[in-house]
């Protein structure tokens, strides 16, 4: 393209002219200078109006510089705990009431918002006292069961010692003997232990005996009695048994299999050993007495505040679930308040500050029909403020690019969203996305064209639509389901073009439709003694291909060659009405003289090559070759053979008289429109830089005010880039415009060609899915018909069940979205880029029901990560193995009593 563009950015409507989607919105750079009492009402005013986007008037300050930064810092920290309250509710498993982002819910005073930043501390202090009272409780619970299965199970083992302690006493007798001096290595087993397994207690112990008790998950049990045997090499007695009842862990709310271990061993070296390796594997100990009064003591105690605690823990849980329903009700409505206000200030940081500091100034585009409604909307945002003095808004005239802003409804949505994903349209220039509403289901049609799997993307468009209000706020589809429920409209004009093309087709799942009578019949001709069938016309078919094609050998050779010229057809009409979409946006930014030296030269050269090729295809269907001599002559040799042989025609390829003349004046023609396209347009800017300079001015000023490429800012930001001013602008340069339009030449004249060639991926695509729909039909379907009817409904029943799902995968799904990647590409490359720049950045206005749509969204993955980080919290501070602080008095006793 030529590297000096000029066009007037800021053109408005004619009056009365009514705004459509061939071009953009008109837009009106408007200054306001807003009381600083009443700014804060009145940005809210216009964030539930949603028509201005407002321009960074500081973009030299970060963002800790800014007016607002401490009242932003505050809502942020309200956030915070806004979403540690959502966070509980989550939890909780509490359902919340969520208000439908459509619903205008007005923004707030400055009164109601400290108002809502001290309930918020309020109930965040009160749940954080809650969950701590029941993280306590609910450990002190678990410990009271653990203790009470170990008391009652090591009543059980104590037992078991007493019955049999006449078993022992020799033993015990030599360990007497030793005068008390008895070592820590002496083996407790009398037999060898190297080849044995760890000895059990099968009988008492005795005075020198101690013991250690606990609890311990049962699937670390195996390896606590291996680690065990092999510290003390056999040293101890030890037993367990199994906890019947699931424990629930309190820190991670996981249910926990658990067993109950004693161990008997003398030396207090190896006792206090046996204890740091029971709590390095998770283990808790319980420490109880040995006499047997005080564990049933301990056991009654034990039950008896076991009763007491769970009293307690159901009050505060009935406690804590009736404040957090409370909150349930009104969290939602408290984060859209909090997401208003935060993005009330984050506009207000745009604004300048003027030295006063009494009044703000703020700069924004606004639609140019919405001008009236945004003064209305001033004048009741100082009414309602009771402010004497109203917000003042004037009109700037500037040489900024303005957005782009295309009026869509629910119907045209999609399809202008296929274009902006190409790139925003320049501001007013001609809009792809109105054409495409018909072009692009039109090219999806023509490769997918197919009767029967029309009907199926129809069915599933129209059910789309048809259920749009109920499924517009369903959130359980995820991503995909809302790009298809987001496009329903194009899937729903796929399957209808589908349908049509498909009748012209006569293609139904692969089978051809008897609904007219044919224009053909099949009659016995004998030749040379021999009797064969010859198809002979008699008719003509009224719509699309005669069913009788589908018993023809020839079949896919006729429809090849059908399918293929009207692929070139089709391309050559599409890209030319895409040159001829040139004119409007040369008028519009008032380059009337590209017309005539670039616009024109390019349609004059695809006529003359290209059109050429059509009109032959045309008129090669309407010869009757039976009539002539020769064998009719192929398209593309004859046109290969135009360059290459100049000015000859062969005999053989020759379709009319004068052919070679005709081919030589439109190749002269063509190759004559070549330097015109290259050195037009900078001849003429040229000329009109050389004009000013005689005047005086060093910038050039061509029909019409000076301007430069729009850059577009990140985001859809008002951070546009200025236009040269009209007495001055950006110093004209010959060489850098000949560069930038030899490129563009080189890349119009080789594009014509690939491009043409581009389209027969219309032709490819067809036939391949009428190839893979024949090829399902024959080996799946088809096989049902030949079996015998005793089993041939069963057959039916499976063999249809299984093509009906690869029909769905494979073809509709798999192809349909080839054919959707490649109808696509064709608007994107072949099409736009004969006349769409696409280098202009999107309107994006401050509007409540946006930025509440986006805060939805990121308060849920908020959500969802602050519970992950406050379980792995209190996994981190949760003590792993740590022994039992039970401060029971009961406790106290019976670590004394050992």
């Amino acid at each position: 393209m030529p590297s000096l563009d000029i066009r007037d950015g800021n053109r408005r409507r004619r009056p009365g002219q009514a705004a459509s989607l061939f071009r953009s919105e008109d837009m009106t750079l408007a200054q306001m200078f807003i009381p600083t009492e009443i700014a804060q009402p009145t940005v809210a005013e216009l964030g539930e109006l949603g028509v201005v986007e407002f321009r960074d008037l500081n973009p030299d300050l970060n963002p800790f510089q800014r007016s607002y930064v401490n009242e932003i810092r505050r809502l942020d920290e309200a956030e915070r705990k806004l979403r540690f309250l959502w966070s509980q509710c989550d939890r909780a498993t509490m359902p919340v009431r969520k208000y439908p982002r459509t619903t205008s819910l007005r923004a707030r005073s400055q009164m109601e918002i400290d108002q809502l930043e001290v309930k918020l501390s309020k109930l965040e202090t009160r749940i954080r006292q809650m969950n701590d009272s029941g993280e306590t409780l609910n450990r002190r619970f678990l410990e009271l069961t653990e203790l009470r299965y170990v008391l009652r199970e090591t009543a059980v083992f104590f037992e078991e010692a007493e019955s049999r302690q006449a078993e022992i006493m020799p033993t015990a007798a030599r360990s007497s003997a030793t005068v008390g001096n008895a070592m820590d290595d002496d083996p407790l087993l009398p037999a060898d232990i190297e080849g044995g397994k760890m000895g059990r207690l099968d009988g008492p112990t005795n005075a020198h005996l101690g013991f250690v008790t606990g609890v311990i998950p049962r699937r670390k049990m195996g390896t606590f009695e291996r680690i065990l045997w092999r510290a003390f090499r056999g040293n101890l007695f030890m037993n367990a048994v199994e906890i019947d009842e699931v424990i629930t862990d309190p820190v991670t709310d996981e249910q926990v299999f658990k067993n109950v271990f004693v161990i008997f061993a003398h030396g207090r070296e190896i006792l206090n050993k046996s204890r740091r390796l029971s709590e390095s594997l998770g283990a808790t100990l319980y420490p109880i007495s040995e006499s047997p009064e005080r564990r049933r003591e301990d056991t009654l105690e034990v039950t008896a505040r076991l009763e007491d605690l769970t009293e307690i823990l159901s009050s505060t849980q009935v406690a804590r679930r009736t404040e957090l329903s409370g909150i349930a009700e009104e969290i939602d409505s408290w984060n859209v308040m909090l997401a208003k206000e935060k993005a009330i200030y984050h506009a207000m940081n745009m604004f300048h500050v003027q030295a006063n500091r009494k009044t703000l100034m703020a700069e924004g585009w606004i639609p140019t029909p919405s001008i009236g409604i945004v003064q209305e909307t001033l004048k009741m945002a100082a009414e309602q403020a009771g402010s004497t003095v109203g917000t003042v808004l004037q009109e700037v005239q500037t040489k900024r690019d303005p957005p782009t802003y295309h009026r869509t409804n629910t119907f045209t949505e999609g399809f202008q969203s296929i274009v902006d994903a190409y790139g925003p349209a320049r501001y007013q220039e001609v809009n792809p996305g109105l054409f495409t509403i018909i072009t692009f289901p039109f090219l999806f049609a023509v490769m997918f064209g197919d009767f029967g799997h029309g009907i199926m993307i129809t069915m599933v468009g129209a059910a789309l639509v048809i259920k749009q209000r109920s499924l517009a706020n369903w959130n359980g589809g995820g991503e995909i389901f809302a790009m298809l429920f987001g496009g329903r409209y194009i899937i729903l004009l796929m399957g209808l073009f589908s349908i049509y093309t498909g009748l012209i087709y006569n293609d139904i799942v692969s089978k051809m439709m008897s609904l007219f009578e044919s224009g053909w019949e099949y009659r016995t001709v004998t030749e040379n003694d021999r009797e064969f069938q010859r198809a002979v016309q008699v008719g003509v078919y009224p719509v699309g291909i005669d069913w009788n094609w589908q018993f023809a050998d020839n079949k896919l050779l006729y429809l090849n060659s059908v399918k293929m010229k009207m692929s070139v057809i089709i391309g050559v009409i599409h890209m030319l009405f895409a040159i001829t979409l040139n004119v409007y946006n040369h008028i519009h930014y008032r380059q009337k003289s590209r017309i005539l030296v670039e616009t024109i030269p390019q349609f004059v050269f695809m006529l003359a090559i290209f059109g050429y090729l059509v009109f032959m295809i045309f008129y090669k269907w309407l010869i009757d070759w039976d009539t002539r001599d020769i064998s009719p002559p192929g398209l593309l040799n004859m046109l290969i053979f135009m360059f290459l042989e100049f000015g000859t025609v062969d005999s053989s390829q020759r379709f009319y008289e004068n052919q070679a003349t005709v081919q030589n004046i439109l190749v002269i023609v063509g190759a004559a429109m070549i330097p015109v396209i290259l050195l037009g347009w900078p001849l003429i800017q040229r000329q009109q830089w050389k004009k000013r300079e005689a005047q005086g001015y060093s910038h050039i000023n061509q029909e019409g005010s000076p301007a430069t490429p729009s850059s577009s800012s990140g985001e859809g930001s008002s951070q546009s880039v200025d236009r040269p001013d009209p007495q001055g602008g950006e110093c004209f340069s010959f060489s850098g415009t000949m560069m930038g339009q030899v490129i563009h030449t080189i890349e119009f004249v080789l594009g014509t060609i690939s491009n043409t060639a581009s389209y027969l991926r219309l032709w490819a695509l067809s036939l391949a899915h009428a190839q893979l729909s024949e090829v399902l039909w024959d080996m799946v379907l088809a096989n049902a018909f030949n079996m015998g009817p005793g089993v041939q409904a069963v057959a039916m029943f499976f063999l249809w069940g299984g093509w009906f799902v690869l029909t769905v995968f494979v073809l509709l799904i798999m192809e349909g979205l080839s054919a959707f990647l490649h109808a696509l590409r064709l608007h994107w490359v072949e099409f736009n880029s004969k006349f769409y720049l696409g280098d202009g950045y999107l309107y994006s206005p401050f509007a409540f029901s946006r930025i509440l749509k986006e805060n939805q969204a990121e308060m849920e993955v908020a959500v969802a990560a602050a519970g992950q980080a406050a379980q792995q919290q209190k996994l981190q501070a949760s003590p792993s193995g740590a022994s039992s602080q039970f401060a029971a008095g009961s406790s106290s006793k019976a670590k004394r009593a050992s």
